[in-house]
């Protein structure tokens, strides 16, 4: 089995790795599902952000205290409690969607709560990888962790479609919410050893990681480069469905068709990360991967066509993907050891805010003027806004390029 694939050799992350995968295709036929049904009865690409911003949200606040608890809760426990409290919401919304008489703000509602168990339950799910692997494994788990979500994302919008078509959104919710059931399983088949870490106040943890950030010239860089590419070009996640819907006037596999296309390019770039990144340097791809999502979204924004639009947001996704995995390298190795799961935490932090601070904003600017002159403008500012941020710092690229871990560092 090749190096890249040994994981798999292990029984207990072989079953995890099953069970997450089918949620996760899962989940995105419920995104998918959702997006069409909001998009199809609001036609307003504002209530799509809205939607999306509220299930994002938590991940701001929850995530990090989500985190800390991983180190002081039965991880097991938390687990199988939050996989049965998760197919209980997607119940719900597959009743309520499903019957057609859902509205916006309900359906807001509900992806906040949904938004707020997810952003709570995941960290216990990253903390438990390194128990099922060996440790010289563990890179690759984590690979293939991410690229488990991107294969639920191009799965998920295909089976949606169909299910659409054989029985309605209400068949494509329900099944996300039987999906849990698999992710139960697979806890109760997989022993999860638990290791309680030292208590530490939440709060305090996320202080010491931002004093860590403004005094790392590296880290300071990267999330001026990451808050940037988060507030301008990240909501084209949550208007792929209003462009499908409202844009090409295609139904709901069209939105299946531009998920799937932005699938793929995440995909690509979370398997093909290590070799670019051994080629060119990882903070090299972060500005280079970076930049050139300028164009594609651009290119994605103003394509004539639906298949054209697809290509383009293969494109992007690939480069987003590059950017944002990039983001977490570069903060890992800057970071001590010792630090850096209260830098990780600045991360989350700044996707969990500034995601759906843009969404809402570009969800706005959508409605008064046209999704493609937003989306090809996200494209536009990014590129000035960028331009400006390294010639600022003509040293930029090199000194990304030649970065050692720091020091050890005290929050005193």
């Amino acid at each position: 089995m090749p190096g890249g694939l040994a994981p798999f050799r292990s029984r207990n992350f072989s079953i995890m790795f099953a069970g997450a995968l089918l949620s996760n295709i899962g989940t995105w036929m419920e995104g998918v599902a959702l997006s069409y049904y909001v998009a199809d009865t609001t036609g307003k690409a504002s209530w799509s952000a809205i939607v999306a911003a509220a299930a994002f949200v938590p991940s701001a606040v929850i995530g990090p205290i989500g985190s800390a608890m991983a180190d002081r809760l039965n991880r097991r426990r938390v687990l199988m409690i939050g996989s049965v409290v998760q197919g209980a919401i997607a119940a719900v919304l597959a009743v309520w969607v499903g019957g057609g008489t859902a509205t916006p703000l309900g359906i807001t509602i509900v992806s906040f709560i949904a938004g707020c168990v997810s952003a709570f339950v995941f960290p216990s799910f990253q903390t438990t990888l390194p128990d099922l692997v060996p440790r010289d494994q563990l890179v690759a788990a984590v690979g293939i962790s991410n690229a488990q979500w991107n294969l639920g994302r191009i799965i998920g919008p295909s089976l949606a479609a169909a299910a659409i078509a054989i029985g309605g959104i209400g068949l494509a919710l329900w099944c996300n919410a039987l999906s849990f059931l698999f992710v139960a399983l697979a806890v109760l088949v997989v022993k999860v050893p638990q290791r309680f870490g030292e208590p530490r106040a939440v709060f305090a943890s996320l202080a010491d990681g931002i004093r860590f950030a403004r005094g790392n010239t590296e880290m300071r860089r990267m999330l001026v480069v990451m808050i940037a590419v988060v507030l301008i070009a990240s909501p084209f996640i949550a208007f792929v469905s209003q462009m499908a819907t409202n844009v090409f006037d295609g139904e709901a596999s069209a939105t299946s068709l531009l998920v799937t296309a932005q699938g793929v390019g995440a995909v690509i770039a979370a398997f093909s990360l290590g070799p670019v990144s051994a080629r060119f340097g990882l903070r090299r791809l972060m500005v280079g991967a970076s930049s050139a999502l300028c164009l594609a979204l651009v290119a994605y924004g103003y394509a004539p066509q639906i298949w054209l639009a697809a290509v383009a947001l293969g494109v992007v996704g690939l480069m987003y993907g590059w950017a944002f995995t990039s983001f977490a390298g570069v903060s890992q190795q800057a970071a001590p050891d010792e630090m850096r799961g209260r830098v990780m935490a600045v991360n989350m932090f700044v996707l969990g805010l500034g995601h759906p601070v843009g969404t809402l904003v570009q969800g706005q600017i959508a409605d008064a003027t046209s999704l493609r002159a937003v989306t090809a403008g996200s494209g536009v500012l990014l590129a000035g806004v960028l331009a400006i941020v390294f010639a600022r710092s003509r040293r930029v690229v090199a000194q990304l390029a030649n970065v050692q871990p720091a020091p050890a560092w005290s929050p005193d």
